[in-house]
């Protein structure tokens, strides 16, 4: 059973949001696995994200890319299919679809960039300065990754509670 002709499988929004969940899977994968690449295969990239101070940040950066980016996108979409049809009704809320979607990219778009710039800086830095002066370089970059991070997970609560409200029945709020 496919779904078709079913009002629930029908809402063209819905099923967008749904299929952008999938693309950014598709995008942050790729950047994901080409960043991991270079990492590997670039000696010099190498040496400065395992053995200078803050460096490490960098990979970070390319493990939260994959796990927000690649894993949860590729999640979310596929949990966002699968509810309406295991329940036969609507997602509760199209618009928190739509908030959860962009609030979650933009949140991991901040982390990613930041955690990258702190691990430039910081790995940078670390030639000349010592770890307390280095330390006082990335903590600001550090603090407004926080920031981010927090998007991310007020994001992944707007998914919980409207899957929540989705599985649990109550009447459906636009």
């Amino acid at each position: 059973m496919t779904g078709q002709g079913q009002p629930w499988a029908e809402d063209k929004v819905y099923i967008r949001y749904t299929l952008w969940f999938v693309y950014a899977c598709i995008i942050y994968s790729i950047i994901g696995f080409s960043w991991g690449a270079l990492m590997g295969g670039i000696t010099d990239f190498r040496h400065f994200v395992d053995h200078r101070l803050h460096g490490n940040l960098i990979v970070r950066a390319h493990t939260h890319i994959n796990l927000l980016g690649w894993v949860e996108m590729a999640i979310f979409a596929g949990v966002y299919y699968i509810i309406p049809r295991l329940v036969k009704r609507h997602i509760y809320s199209v618009t928190l679809v739509k908030v959860h979607f962009w609030i979650h990219n933009i949140g991991l778009i901040g982390m990613v960039l930041l955690f990258t710039i702190a691990g430039v800086l910081g790995g940078s830095a670390s030639v000349s300065m010592s770890p307390d002066e280095v330390e006082q370089i990335v903590k600001p970059w550090l603090a407004a990754m926080g920031m981010f991070g927090t998007l991310v997970l007020l994001a992944n609560c707007i998914w919980a509670y409207n899957l929540a409200r989705t599985c649990i029945g109550w009447e459906k709020n636009y």
